[in-house]
C-alpha cells in the first residue's frame, strides 16, 4: 500500500515537473500573448464588417423605405434615383451564377478526380498542379482581358459570324464563360483537398468486395467527400458575383439596358449585373442622392451572394446528414 502511495506520488511530481518545464515555470506568456493577438485580430475583423454593414444599412433602408423595396427590385435602369431599379443587375448576376455552377463545378471536380485518383506523381502532373494553384491567384482583370480576346472578340463575331461564333460579343455567355474560368482553379483546389481528406480505408474497403475504381470513385470517395466540394463551391460563388473587373473588360453595360425577348437573344445581348451597377452608381454626384441608390445595390447584392451560399451549405448539411447516418 505504501508502495503504491509512493509511485502515485512520484507520477504526481513528474508530471508537475512536466507541465512546469513545459510553461516555463510561470504561465505560457508566449502562447498567452498569441492567444490574446489572434481574439484581438477576430474582433477587429468583426468591428470592421459591423462598422461597414451599418453604414450600407443606414444609408440603404431610407431610400428603401421611400422607394420601396419591391419597386426597387423590379425597376430598370434609370438616370433618375427616384426611378432607379436593380432587376436587370439581379438576372445578370444570376444568370453568370448559373453559368459557374453549370460550367465550372463539373469540370473543376472532374479534374480534381483526375489528379488525386488517376494521376501518377510525375513531373508533367507536378507542374500541372502548380500552375493551377498559381492561377487561382492570378488578378481577375487578366482573366477579364481572356474573355475579351477569347469570348468576346474570337468566338463574339458580328452580323456575319460563323457557326462557331456563338457568344455575340459582350454578352451574358462571354461574361459567364470568363467566370467559370476566374473560379475554376479555386474549385480544382478545394475539390482536390476534399478527395485526398478521405481515409484510404474507405477506398480499400471498396476494393475489397470487387468494386473497380470507378465504381470506388462514385460510390466511395465522392459523396464522403462531397461537402468539403460544396465549401469549395460555396467560395467560387463569392469570388464570382463579386467580381467587376473582368465585366468590365468584357463589354459589361455601365448605363440604361434595353429589354430582351427570348432566352437566346438574352444571353447573346448585352448585359449588366450587380457589382456593375454599385461600380455605375458609385461615381455619380452625392448630391443627387446616389449614395443611397449604391448602397441598396450593394444590400441586395449581399443578399443574392447569401441566398446563393446558403442554397449551398444547406445542400452541403444535408450531404453530411444522410453519409452520418
Amino acid at each position: 500500500m505504501a508502495l503504491a502511495l509512493s509511485r502515485e506520488r512520484r507520477e504526481e511530481r513528474t508530471s508537475e515537473a512536466v507541465r512546469s518545464a513545459i510553461t516555463r515555470s510561470g504561465g505560457d506568456r508566449v502562447g498567452l500573448v498569441f492567444k490574446v493577438s489572434l481574439l484581438a485580430c477576430l474582433l477587429f475583423a468583426l468591428a470592421l464588417l459591423v462598422w461597414l454593414m451599418s453604414t450600407v444599412l443606414s444609408d440603404a433602408l431610407p431610400y428603401l423605405n421611400e422607394r420601396g423595396t419591391g419597386e426597387f427590385l423590379n425597376g430598370r435602369l434609370s438616370s433618375r434615383t427616384e426611378r432607379f431599379g436593380v432587376s436587370q443587375g439581379i438576372i445578370g448576376s444570376v444568370w453568370i451564377l448559373v453559368f459557374v455552377a453549370v460550367l465550372a463545378f463539373p469540370v473543376g471536380v472532374a479534374a480534381a478526380v483526375y489528379l488525386e485518383e488517376y494521376a501518377r506523381n510525375t513531373r508533367l502532373n507536378r507542374v500541372l498542379v502548380l500552375t493551377i494553384r498559381n492561377l487561382s491567384g492570378v488578378p481577375s482583370v487578366v482573366y477579364g482581358i481572356l474573355g475579351l480576346v477569347v469570348f468576346k472578340e474570337l468566338l463574339g463575331g458580328g452580323d456575319d459570324a460563323a457557326w462557331w461564333q456563338f457568344t455575340g460579343g459582350s454578352s451574358l455567355i462571354s461574361a459567364g464563360l470568363t467566370m467559370a474560368i476566374l473560379v475554376l482553379p479555386i474549385v480544382i483546389i478545394t475539390a482536390s483537398e476534399a478527395i485526398r481528406a478521405v481515409p484510404r480505408e474507405l477506398r480499400e474497403a471498396g476494393f475489397g468486395v470487387g468494386a473497380t475504381q470507378s465504381e470506388v470513385i462514385r460510390s466511395h470517395v465522392l459523396p464522403y467527400a462531397l461537402p468539403g466540394i460544396l465549401t469549395g463551391t460555396v467560395l467560387a460563388f463569392a469570388r464570382a458575383i463579386g467580381e467587376a473587373a473582368p465585366l468590365l473588360m468584357v463589354g459589361a453595360v455601365t448605363g440604361l439596358l434595353s429589354s430582351k425577348d427570348g432566352l437566346i437573344d438574352t444571353l447573346q445581348g448585352k448585359f449588366t449585373a450587380l457589382p456593375m451597377i454599385v461600380y455605375q452608381t458609385a461615381k455619380r454626384p452625392d448630391a443627387e442622392g446616389w449614395p443611397a441608390v449604391t448602397a441598396a445595390t450593394i444590400l441586395v447584392l449581399l443578399v443574392v451572394l447569401l441566398v446563393a451560399n446558403a442554397s449551398a451549405i444547406f445542400f452541403r448539411n444535408r450531404v453530411e446528414r444522410k453519409r452520418s447516418r
